[in-house]
């Protein structure tokens, strides 16, 4: 079993466990070097070539959302019901671009796009027009930074679908939750998820019956308030009661991430010897919902550095 857990997000269906390792691992690396722990960091990332090496072990689940002759899950693939929850998102993060968004241009194009929104008001017809609209709003936005503008439509709807089918599919959301059950054992010591993969790496805290040192959230959407805050499990949310130290990290202009701190929404019953750190905010750049640019982190390694004392 792994000592470090990873929890991937939305929109991998076509890669595997070993090639987002492969990736997540340097830059998990560089975070404790950053945070002045050399020898952690060369044990994490080479492994058996270094002597003491730290196993880390991604939980893939992206496979769940690849269909045979297609790119992906797309929102026309869903029930009613889910794509009014798939555009409830896409509204969601239009309209936290529209407020928050540090680049004047950003916040401009979302304001536009919402507006059209408004002026579009009820000349849809049904939930499906109505995703549609509000993807092609999204994609406008250059927070998305894709090739072309179909290309960036094709990445939201396949996003919005994911996200939609964890919180309204029985069997998607164990499915998911089992690829990270199954990789938890005595030695595991951290657990790190990113965006949809927090949401489940949070789920998976609150079922855990042993001690779990460490949980890292990094651009996450648990404080969505009335879309993701209201289906996590168990009701109401609260703070997982086998985890000693909890870590948020935000981007402020990481759409997904609605809310950087999360000690207000998520303190209920937390142990009086347990710590939560939810209001770290970082800058990640250009891209900044990208996983390796929050595993990099200072704010990241330290506590993971902290976690792994004595191993």
């Amino acid at each position: 079993m792994a000592v470090i857990v990873l929890v991937h997000g939305i929109a991998q269906e076509q890669r595997s466990a070993d090639d987002l390792e492969a990736e997540w691992l340097p830059a998990l690396a560089g975070g404790l070097r950053n945070a002045g722990y050399p020898e952690l960091a060369d044990r994490l990332w080479r492994g058996q070539d270094v002597r003491g090496g730290i196993e880390a072990r991604m939980a893939f689940y992206g496979d769940r959302f690849l269909r045979p002759g297609t790119m992906g899950l797309d929102p026309d693939q869903l029930t009613a019901d889910q794509q009014a929850l798939a555009e409830q998102f896409a509204q969601a993060w239009l309209e936290r671009a529209a407020l928050e968004m540090s680049d004047p241009r950003d916040r401009r194009t979302a304001q536009i796009e919402l507006a059209r929104l408004d002026d579009s008001l009820g000349q849809t017809q049904g939930p499906r027009a109505a995703v549609r609209s509000t993807v092609a709003g999204l994609a406008r936005l250059r927070w998305f930074a894709q090739p072309t503008m179909a290309f960036a439509e094709r990445f939201v709807r396949r996003a919005l679908a994911q996200a939609t089918r964890y919180f309204t599919d029985e069997e998607t959301r164990s499915y998911v939750q089992e690829r990270v059950t199954q990789l938890i054992g005595p030695d595991t010591r951290v657990l790190v998820g990113h965006s949809l993969g927090s949401v489940v790496a949070y789920e998976v805290a609150h079922q855990l019956t042993q001690p779990l040192s460490l949980l890292v959230t990094v651009g996450s959407p648990l404080g969505l308030r009335t879309i993701v805050y209201e289906r996590l499990r168990p009701q109401p949310p609260s703070f997982p009661h086998q985890v000693s130290y909890w870590v948020n990290v935000a981007d402020r202009d990481d759409l997904v991430a609605a809310a950087p701190d999360l000690t207000q929404l998520f303190a209920t019953n937390q142990p009086a010897t347990a710590r939560f750190e939810g209001g770290w905010t970082v800058d990640t750049g250009a891209k900044p919902h990208t996983p390796t640019f929050y595993l990099t982190k200072t704010q990241v390694g330290r506590p993971i550095a902290k976690a792994l004392a004595g191993l």
